[in-house]
């Protein structure tokens, strides 16, 4: 009994701590989107630089985690197996470079289209994880989930056509978007479970981050320094853009957090709250237009995406059982073994 109770403690312990980084993550995920939103459109703040304000947050992760693993030493900064410059360079340097991309489409997609229809089209997210998953092995084809992926995509498309601020450069952008940050969980969970790498959040960013600067800085010399120069009288508020980088740290703090002590697929059930969440606000707060497409095509699509969530969840949980009974098995084995040790033994005394 008490073994049984302190299982189910344990467990329960396990479970309360998913739901907190699931909240944590969505509660950040939120912030830093509508201050996004905010500095960004031409109608509020009037900032219209993302490779800009993504370079500012990737500069200031990069900056405070090698504070913290470097200068106060809080975190141990070599991981396991040690990052050498080969294994970072396989690793570490592509997703820097898809989370550089990912950000950066990201937020230039906040320009041009509303807070609701950006959460409508991340509703691909499932689509884009699963076929990328296949290209990489993760996932097996299956003609059930293709159709699965099929009506959320179609779905979407009914939101799209449904749309009031539709903009093609826009919605070009977040989906771009959407691909890269695919391929990024894809390949995070790549870099922490068939390679062996244990990275805390902290040093998660203190390798990542500087590298997504270095991706940042080509493009930002050809698109966006000649119109910040051409600028020249905007002086930035600090206390904006200190806040809102802080936010983006803890934001990024969240991300491989929630990754790497749950799953992308965590991840992609929390994001379904998140997106009705922000979908909600902009429509109640923000003032942004939802049309009654915008919220049939979208419903169609968040069933979509949570048959998906439920097969995957069904999946994890079958395998968990089979993992557990081969255990169980090889325990059984141990036993027999001994037990035929024993009596050899006890016949040749």
């Amino acid at each position: 009994m008490g073994r049984e109770g302190g299982m189910s403690e344990g467990v329960m312990r396990k479970v309360l701590l998913s739901y907190a980084y699931v909240a944590i993550w969505i509660f950040l995920s939120f912030t830093v989107i509508v201050y996004n939103k905010y500095i960004l459109d031409p109608k509020m703040y009037d900032w219209p630089f993302p490779i800009s304000l993504t370079m500012i947050h990737m500069g200031f992760c990069s900056s405070l985690a090698f504070l913290l693993v470097r200068v106060l030493r809080f975190v141990d900064p070599p991981s396991s197996p040690p990052m050498s410059s080969s294994l970072y360079a396989s690793s570490v340097l592509p997703i820097g470079a898809l989370y550089s991309f990912s950000l950066w489409f990201s937020n230039s997609a906040y320009i041009y289209l509303s807070v609701s229809f950006i959460q409508m089209l991340k509703a691909l997210m499932p689509v884009a994880v699963y076929s990328i998953g296949i290209v990489f092995k993760k996932e097996t084809f299956k003609s059930s989930a293709m159709a699965n992926m099929l009506s959320i995509s179609f779905g979407v498309a009914i939101a799209a056509y449904g749309e009031a601020r539709f903009d093609i450069l826009g919605v070009s952008l977040q989906l771009a978007a959407v691909a890269f940050e695919a391929t990024r969980l894809v390949l995070i969970q790549i870099l922490l479970t068939s390679k062996g790498i244990s990275l805390n959040p902290i040093t998660s960013l203190y390798y990542v981050a500087p590298c997504c600067f270095a991706f940042l800085v080509v493009p930002w010399c050809f698109v966006e320094l000649p119109k910040l120069r051409a600028a020249s009288s905007f002086h930035p508020d600090f206390l904006v853009f200190g806040t809102n980088s802080l936010c983006a740290f803890a934001l990024n703090l969240a991300v491989f957090l929630l990754v790497g002590k749950t799953s992308a697929l965590t991840m992609n059930v929390a994001g379904v709250v998140k997106d009705w969440l922000l979908i909600a606000f902009s429509w109640s707060v923000i003032r942004d237009t939802v049309t009654p497409i915008n919220l049939f095509g979208y419903g169609i699509a968040f069933l979509g995406v949570a048959y998906y969530n439920h097969v995957k969840l069904q999946a994890l949980k079958v395998k968990e059982a089979q993992k557990k009974a081969a255990q169980a098995d090889e325990e059984a084995g141990a036993l027999l073994q001994e037990r035929d040790n024993d009596r050899k033994n006890d016949s040749q005394a």
